[in-house]
């Protein structure tokens, strides 16, 4: 396996081949050999993870031509700070600053006396938070240089601290109700409202009246609600629920009167305002997981509640369990429902957790599986049809070759990594690989004996092993007698009479096979088209136990890539041996054979051989002709007649070409596949029809390609030309859709 490393800003990168088994140590000498880099400066990131040493590159989940970021670490002990005038301006202003702002808490407030307002008054306070009006009193007046500033409390939240406002944040508490029928336009009043739902009891905000409306059974209000000072939201309509509040203006303390004077003393009556807690309505007797412990429904003991920093839900800490007996230290702390598998997420640099996975460390067994290529995933899956689909791939042709089982896997053609059969015991086989693993194979070329799977002792994480008990029709065995067009038989077996009319498996060769057969590639997997089950019975095989043996027989109009038709056209079509991305170039660097360097200097160098060498005559390519039921259809696609003139290009590379070529232009931008009833817009993008419904159910009613302004009643119509013609060119798509 190959990985890539690359520093941060991207002006180095080296190929490093190692094992998924590599200690994270040694992989950064591996790296101080290549970049020139020590490795104590090192600091290796993949993915948000820090690599840190005593942990394998297995537990990050590293793959094949993965890139790994380096930063280099910077010791700051070496670096000398001298002083500066301008660090020591820098030292005397910060420290200048701190002594401002402690003389500004301290020293600034001295107390004074207000022209409208005394201690003990009774007042509305703006909640800077909320941008709502509540009750406050007010405790103390200062001033702080020409301004006024008022030390208030909430009057109905006793744990609440007190707090500095300035006078333009408080007015006279609000007592005068207005009746529906006295209010007019222009006017500012106080009303209940909720932001969040109309319908519900909110807070109290200004709203200044432009518009009433008094109908049989509703009574509305359209205006612009006030939250806060910053906050106006026009044309809001509010529904007043049954009071109205008029805006006390502020009276000179000199002209109060004696009833002035009782009105600024609380009552001690609370205006209605939204619950915090809708379960119990902020009942503090009543029992509720929704503001108390989310495990015994308790209040008690604030002070023992732990909030959860995702959910916000709290629990008492001898709640828990384990039990707690004290706040965590951490920064964050996260509730056991919404704590995740710590080996799973990480934050960004953090380091890795205690993995669970299982590796060979407890393993008598010096094998490092890690190398090989079969212990790679996956960095690309086939979506051009579903896992389950029968018949050829579309865009893979007969002759195709692939250095690699998971390559093979990747294009759809066999998905498993390893197991020879692909199928479902319920459905059928999809696909099969012939790699020589059971000796009763026999390989004739259009024709083949298969023996099935099973009956082998594979503990031990071994690959293969000798026939230690009898196969079964079950599992694989089945779903490739499925194929066959025979009724089932699980005794005996069963003959097709129209062999075929069965259901087609495609068929790849390994290089394995070339010790059996002469029909194996010499290099890689090669796809060999499609083959039908003529027959398959119960056999005794070599090793004396019974088998399950499958006659199957090419049915395919391409020829065979071992004949001399077959040969021409590969060379047509330019097939060579494909590899996995970066391995090219992760073999030129580790020089593996000569055999594979000249390929690679013959792939990469090509233009330096063409100067040393003779040029070669160029060799003819099969020229693709579209099927006249295709053509069809694209000639009536207008809309798209620039992207099929583009795609007609390159007919003269072959079909392969083409498909790449249509995929390539037919890509939706919302989900980055071939688009599945396709919608043309009139900017001349296709998108599929659920792409556009799920952009237009989110209020984006654009195209996602170049944000051409589509109407919020657009018409989504199919092109139902590009779609009869995908589906000719991709048969089976659409099953994946």
């Amino acid at each position: 396996m190959y990985v890539k490393v690359r520093t941060i800003d991207g002006k180095q990168e080296a190929i490093i081949t190692i094992s998924k088994l590599t200690e994270v140590e040694d992989f950064k000498h591996k790296v101080e050999k290549e970049l020139n880099v020590k490795a104590d400066v090192q600091r290796l990131f993949f993915r948000g993870k820090q690599l840190e040493n005593g942990y394998k590159l297995y537990d990050y989940n590293i793959n094949l031509n993965d890139v790994i970021q380096l930063m280099v670490r910077v010791n700051i002990d070496d670096v000398e700070t001298k002083p500066t005038s301008s660090n020591v301006i820098a030292i005397a202003s910060s420290n200048s600053k701190v002594d401002i702002d402690n003389s500004t808490e301290d020293e600034g407030l001295v107390e004074a006396e207000s022209l409208y307002y005394k201690v003990g008054d009774a007042v509305d306070c703006l909640d800077q938070t909320y941008g709502a009006w509540f009750e406050a009193i007010i405790l103390h007046i200062f001033k702080k240089e020409d301004k006024l500033i008022h030390n208030v409390q909430w009057e109905f939240d006793d744990k609440a601290p007190p707090f500095n406002v300035p006078e333009s944040s408080i007015r006279p508490r609000a007592r005068h109700l207005i009746h529906f029928d006295s209010l007019k336009v222009g006017q500012k009043v106080m009303i209940n409202h909720n932001v969040d739902d109309p319908k519900e009891t909110g807070l109290w905000y200004d709203f200044i009246i432009s518009k009433i409306e008094k109908k049989r059974r509703a009574q509305t209000l359209i205006g612009t609600l006030h939250i806060g000072r910053d906050q106006p939201l026009e044309n809001r309509k509010v529904n007043p629920r049954g009071e109205i509040f008029a805006i006390e203006q502020p009276k000179l303390l000199k002209e109060r009167t004696s009833e002035d004077e009782q009105q600024m003393i609380s009552d001690g009556k609370r205006r209605r305002v939204q619950a915090t807690c809708n379960a119990c309505s902020d009942n503090p007797r009543k029992k509720c997981r929704e503001c108390g412990c989310r495990v015994c429904a308790g209040k008690e003991d604030e002070h023992n509640l732990l909030l959860c920093d995702e959910c916000n839900s709290a629990y008492h800490l001898g709640c828990l369990n384990p039990p707690l007996t004290s706040i965590p230290e951490e920064d964050y702390w996260y509730c056991p429902e919404c704590k995740n598998d710590e080996n799973e997420i990480v934050k960004a640099g953090d380091k890795l957790k205690q993995t669970k996975k299982k590796t060979n460390e407890n393993s008598n067994s010096k094998r490092d599986w890690g190398k090989g290529m079969a212990c790679v995933g996956r960095t690309k899956e086939c979506s051009i049809v579903p896992p389950n689909h029968r018949g050829p791939i579309p865009g893979v042709e007969v002759g195709m070759c692939w250095m690699y089982r998971v390559q093979v896997s990747e294009v759809g053609v066999h998905r498993p990594h390893i197991a020879g059969i692909h199928g479902r015991e319920t459905d059928c086989a999809y696909s099969i690989v012939l790699s020589g693993g059971y000796e009763d194979d026999i390989d004739n070329g259009d024709e083949f004996m298969y023996t099935g799977s099973g009956g082998r002792d594979l503990s031990g994480n071994k690959r293969t092993a000798e026939q230690s008990c009898d196969q079964t029709l079950t599992r694989m065995n089945k779903a490739l007698a499925i194929n066959c067009n025979a009724k089932l038989n699980a005794k005996d077996g069963a003959t097709a009479e129209d062999w075929r009319g069965g259901i087609p498996v495609r068929v790849v060769r390994n290089f394995k096979l070339a010790k059996h057969s002469k029909y194996a590639p010499e290099e890689g997997n090669r796809y060999d088209g499609i083959y039908k089950v003529v027959k398959y019975y119960p056999d005794t095989g070599k090793s004396g136990f019974r088998v399950w043996r499958y006659l199957l027989r090419r049915d395919d109009p391409a020829p065979a890539p071992w004949t001399k038709e077959g040969k021409a056209r590969i060379t047509a079509l330019g097939f060579k041996p494909m590899y996995p991305d970066g391995y090219l170039e992760a073999m030129a660097k580790n020089k593996m054979s000569k055999k594979r360097n000249e390929t690679i200097e013959e792939e990469e160098n090509s233009v330096d051989s063409r100067k040393q060498e003779p040029p070669k005559k160029k060799q003819k390519r099969e020229i693709y002709e579209i099927e006249m039921e295709v053509l069809k259809f694209i000639e009536e696609d207008q809309g798209n007649i620039k992207l099929w003139d583009e795609c007609r290009r390159v007919l003269s590379d072959g079909k392969a070409a083409f498909l790449q070529q249509v995929s390539e232009r037919f890509t939706c931008p919302c989900c980055l596949e071939l688009v599945f009833n396709p919608i043309t817009t009139s900017c001349g993008h296709n998108i599929c029809l659920n792409c556009l419904k799920r952009s237009f159910s989110s209020g984006v009613h654009c195209c996602p390609s170049c944000r051409h302004l589509l109407d919020k009643n657009y018409k989504m119509e199919v092109n139902q030309s590009l779609s009869s013609a995908l589906l000719l060119l991709y048969p089976g798509y659409e099953g994946g859709r």
